[in-house]
């Protein structure tokens, strides 16, 4: 059976300016997720569509 664990990876895309951020998983086999994510997200403390970054998660 192929082994669940190993080809995810847990990350942050956060807004550096406001500090909001959401919490994803990211697949490190693929080759489209080879370098930093980015996506438009909504963020809550200035109420419209922002564009989120890769970040590491602080444990």
């Amino acid at each position: 059976m192929a082994s669940k664990k190993g080809n995810k990876e847990v990350v942050q895309l956060r807004n550096n300016e406001t500090g909001c951020f959401y919490i994803t998983t990211k697949n490190t086999k693929s080759e489209n997720t080879a370098g930093k994510m980015k996506f438009r997200k909504y963020d809550k403390k200035v109420r419209k569509h922002v564009i989120m970054t890769e970040a590491k998660v602080s444990h």
